[in-house]
């Protein structure tokens, strides 16, 4: 099958869908906590709601949805949404945890100075999800594929 063809599988534009709509959900809701735009939420990982959950449910959802529930196929899309889920709410939270850290030990060795670029550039610090952000992009995950699978042909 040429790659052409993913552009008639359900599954894979349903999962495509719900990652746009999970990353631009992100601006307004960021602003209505920060009241500031953050165009950059667009293109990053962490925040509200998860993209990893959203995608990862949709896929498995849509998996469902089309082979059916108690399929193989279904098991292990849904047994590979539990693992990204939980690395993106525990791995990679935890690996934000440690940038915060370092970024404050380092800010604390130079006497509050920042470091010159060549010797320390800081750590991202948002790079996993909180339980919630976490929930909110399984929720999303299901409410798209539940549309989507009402308009698909």
């Amino acid at each position: 099958m040429p790659l052409s063809g993913l552009l008639h599988n359900p599954v894979f534009i349903a999962t495509l869908v719900t990652s746009f709509v999970a990353q631009v959900l992100k601006l307004p809701l960021s602003y209505l906590q920060t009241r500031e735009w953050n165009f950059s939420l667009l293109f990053s990982t962490g925040g509200m709601p998860s993209s990893h959950s959203a995608v990862v449910t949709a896929a498995a959802a849509g998996v469902g949805y089309y082979t059916g529930f108690n399929t193989p196929l279904f098991g292990l899309a849904f047994a590979i949404a539990v693992v990204v889920i939980y690395d993106a709410t525990n791995i990679r939270r935890q690996a934000g945890f440690h940038a915060q850290q370092i970024n404050r030990i380092i800010k604390e060795m130079f006497g509050g100075e920042k470091a010159p670029v060549e010797e320390f550039k800081e750590l991202r610090e948002v790079l996993g999800h909180s339980p919630i952000e976490a929930l909110g992009g399984v929720i999303l995950g299901i409410l798209v594929n539940l549309v989507f699978w009402q308009l698909w042909p």
